[in-house]
């Protein structure tokens, strides 16, 4: 580094300026590349956490639906285990009387009617139905050969069934639960309940967004979208497409696959696919697949992607720039600073090293080395004054940005009493249309008293221009705290029910200014309530409590408290957690209490926030 500098200073303007146009362009390359490389950091990190936001939102939906779909399973399920013990059942299976098997459907009809069921029907041992709910209907069940169903095959011998399949009758898909009466060597037939789900694939439909049930083929048989039903998730072998067109358990269906492609894994349980609804064309989806208890069936849902994902890289690109701008600009800055620098540096050295060699040509004596010292010491002091100079300016500029910070907060602190004078102004227009001029001469003394609090603040900012603050003095705080409420009642109005402030006696003196002290119980107070609004049981307590050495004043909420990290920098300026808020208003209030030797405490729970002004006390 010391021999890049010594380098430097051999080097004329001209070679320097060379130099400074390579060092731009490697900076606007080098700044290019770290903008690209965080653009798509950002981008990525964006899509990640909108994926993350998806799989929490489709976790949440799809146990909602599996619920759904669990709690109109249960209900059907028990009818065939009660008939198949019921006495009419196995009666009616063993003598096949003609009086019997005709109560029996109308049992049947009666027991549907009153459950989620489609069809209630019972089948003999030579798999024709005997009876059914649906006995009345020309689509009847009865007479009807099932023997080539899985549900009675497995039924009668394993004692019960559960198969989904497309009706050969009826031409609707539905579960069929079964059971069989009687023991396995003594079967005399088997009770089916077939259900239907239209109605849970039209309560799925209303939430727009794709929805399905496979079985462990990977065949769908639930959906909120109609043209999916009995295609596939996954190719399947030509053979085992061939059984179960064969099983006529899906009709003639093709049970070709999903337009779904590129599935790209993105957690356990979870995909991004490539997929083409019906009617629309293809889009990304984040696919949920979760499995069904108590069935071997699984659940897949679907939720867009598209536009989730696209605002949240838009959010976190446009963050990553809001942060690397102001850097690269501030190195951009220092690198012209020294740019500058460097060639002063030059053109001074080569004025003095000119200097020198006219001063060698003309000095043949000491005097002449005199006189060129002299000059030397001249040029020496002249730059000291310039130096000077500089640094004169660097203080006054210093100062116009701590007026400028403050001017922020006191532009703030203005907003309060204009609010005010508005809502009097209102009120009085109210007043005079109504011919009562009474309440009219209150709000015009009122808005008087505030027009001078604002003019008193506007001082407040000359005096810290001229000669600093106004000296403090002994103040009663309870005039105080009683001079920020009204300033708050018209802001307020209809809410300051919830505050409720203890006063303290007439004549408790604390040291400040009255002004300034109402400005901190302002910001407190109308902190307090911005708080509690649209809360129930809303309540602000205010307490003044004096010890030995100071007075406090106590003002705690039952809102929702401060979070974490707002509390962290609760006193920095800008920090904020209100749409519309600067962030000063704590800021500002922490200065004034320091400025007269107190402090502020603050602490936050869920369950409120609680701010504790200490302040010095004063004597008459």
């Amino acid at each position: 580094m010391l021999q890049r500098a010594a380098t430097d200073r051999l080097l004329t303007p001209e070679q320097l300026s060379r130099r400074s146009r390579r060092v731009w362009l490697a900076f606007a390359f080098l700044c290019a590349a770290i903008i690209g490389v965080t653009l798509y950091g950002a981008s990525f990190y964006g899509r990640v956490s909108a994926i993350e936001t998806l799989q929490r939102q489709a976790h949440t939906d799809a146990n909602l639906k599996v619920a759904l779909l669990r709690a109109v399973l249960e209900r059907p399920r028990a009818l065939p285990l009660l008939l198949a013990d019921d006495l009419q059942v196995r009666e009616a299976l063993a003598g096949r009387r003609i009086d019997d098997i005709v109560a029996l459907d109308r049992k049947l009809e009666n027991l549907v009617s009153g459950t989620s069921a489609s069809v209630l029907y019972v089948i003999g041992k030579d798999g024709i139905t005997m009876a059914s709910s649906n006995w009345r209907e020309p689509l009847s069940f009865v007479g009807n050969d099932y023997s080539f169903r899985d549900y009675f095959s497995k039924a009668m011998e394993a004692g019960t069934a559960e198969h989904y399949a497309l009706g050969t009758i009826s031409n609707r898909p539905g579960l069929y639960i079964s059971r069989r009466v009687g023991d396995a060597g003594s079967a005399l037939g088997v009770v089916v309940v077939k259900m239907e789900f239209d109605q849970l694939e039209a309560d799925w439909s209303e939430s727009g967004r794709p929805a399905y049930v496979t079985d462990e083929r990977g065949v769908i048989l639930i959906t909120n979208l109609p043209s999916w039903r009995f295609m596939t998730t996954t190719s399947l072998g030509r053979e085992e497409a061939a059984a179960i067109r064969k099983s006529l358990q899906f009709g003639a269906a093709p049970l070709s696959p999903l337009p779904v492609s590129r599935p790209e894994t993105v957690g356990p349980d979870a995909t991004i696919v490539r997929a083409v609804l019906p009617g629309s064309s293809a889009a990304e989806y984040l696919r949920l697949t979760t499995a069904i208890p108590s069935t071997p069936w699984q659940l897949g849902y679907l939720i867009p992607t598209d536009q989730t994902i696209a605002s949240s890289m838009r959010e976190t690109r446009f963050l990553a720039l809001t942060v690397l701008l102001p850097i690269l600009a501030f190195a951009g800055f220092l690198l012209r600073r020294r740019h500058v620098s460097v060639m002063q540096i030059a053109v001074s050295r080569l004025a003095r090293e000119e200097l020198e060699r006219r001063v060698l040509e003309r000095t043949e004596d000491l005097s002449r080395a005199r006189d060129r010292l002299e000059a030397e010491i001249a040029d020496h002091r002249a730059t000291e004054a310039k130096l000077q100079g500089v640094q004169q300016d660097l203080v006054q500029a210093n100062r116009l940005a701590i007026l400028g910070q403050v001017a922020a907060g006191v532009a703030h602190e203005i907003n309060q009493p204009v609010a005010t004078i508005r809502a009097y102004a209102e009120n009085a227009h109210v007043f005079l249309d109504r011919k009562q001029t009474e309440p009219v001469k209150d709000n015009l003394s009122a808005i008087a008293a505030l027009t001078e609090r604002i003019g008193t603040i506007t001082e407040e900012l000359k005096a810290f221009g001229r000669k600093g603050r106004t000296a403090p003095e002994p103040v009663d705080i309870r005039s105080a705290i009683e001079g920020a409420v009204v300033l708050l009642r018209s802001r307020f109005a209809g809410r300051l029910d919830a505050l409720k402030i203890d006063l303290p006696p007439t004549g408790l003196l604390v040291v400040g200014t009255r002004i300034r002290l109402e400005q901190v119980l302002i910001n407190l107070f109308q902190n307090a309530l911005e708080a509690l609004e649209g809360r129930e049981q809303a309540k602000v307590e205010v307490s003044v409590c004096e010890t030995s050495d100071d007075v406090e004043i106590v003002v705690s909420d039952n809102g929702p408290g401060i979070p974490a990290a707002i509390l962290d920098q609760l006193f920095t300026p800008f920090n904020t957690s209100k749409e519309k808020g600067l962030g000063l208003g704590l800021v500002i209030s922490k200065d004034i209490v320091v400025d007269y030797g107190g402090r502020i405490d603050v602490e936050s729970t869920g369950g409120g926030t609680r701010f504790t002004v200490h302040l010095r006390k004063a004597t008459a």
